[in-house]
């Protein structure tokens, strides 16, 4: 089941992500992310969750005038409001959750953000030029040429490493953590794909 997430960093109003918001099977908004649903994805999720301090008036009414689940947490909490959605969407089954308006916002919010992404291989986070991802050892990257892929290892070494239809190729070889060398690879092609032996590999893909 395909599940998205919304979460309360910055959104565009994107014909992209509205596309993704409306394609899954199970909506969800963590607390304020909610506000980025009615702005910029238009339609109202199925599930709002979290401590639901960051809803205003005109959010809360459209949310239940679309007859939205209200799961509430006390504020004095162990998990971010996105965290709690995560954990909502596997727990009804989801296999395959993109997460949107992850980015931007707080340092430290946007990094834990990122890391969610150690959670599962079946999560991505994304926005309207973008998508980050954690592979399994195996990574097919569909895009365009030119488009930029980066490789970042999250261990201390990612190793066996090849790569196909990259500007760049890597063959057998390791990435060291705190290394950039996997930074800015092009795409040659509109499928590309990454993989690798052992280690925690993060993708990042940014659209030309």
């Amino acid at each position: 089941m395909r599940a998205v997430l919304v979460a309360n960093g910055e959104l565009t109003d994107h014909a992209r992500l509205k596309e993704i918001w409306l394609r899954a099977n199970l909506r969800i908004a963590a607390d304020g992310g909610a506000r980025n649903a009615r702005l910029r994805l238009r339609l109202a999720p199925h599930v709002v969750i979290g401590d639901l301090d960051s809803l205003d008036d005109e959010t809360r009414q459209w949310l239940e005038d679309n007859s939205a689940e209200f799961i509430r947490h006390p504020p004095a909490k162990a998990k971010t409001d996105l965290e709690l959605a995560l954990e909502l969407a596997q727990a009804r089954g989801a296999d395959d959750i993109t997460i949107l308006g992850a980015f931007g916002g707080r340092s430290d919010q946007f990094l834990a953000n990122i890391f969610l992404l150690t959670r599962t291989s079946s999560l991505r986070l994304a926005d309207a030029n973008s998508e980050i991802w954690i592979g399994d050892g195996d990574a097919i990257i569909e895009g365009k040429r030119g488009d930029i892929v980066s490789l970042i290892p999250l261990d201390a070494q990612v190793e066996g490493i090849v790569t196909e239809a990259l500007e760049y190729p890597l063959r057998n070889e390791t990435l060291e953590r705190g290394s950039t060398r996997g930074i800015s690879n092009v795409m040659l092609d509109e499928r590309a794909a990454v993989h690798w032996s052992s280690g925690t590999l993060l993708i990042v893909h940014l659209s030309a």
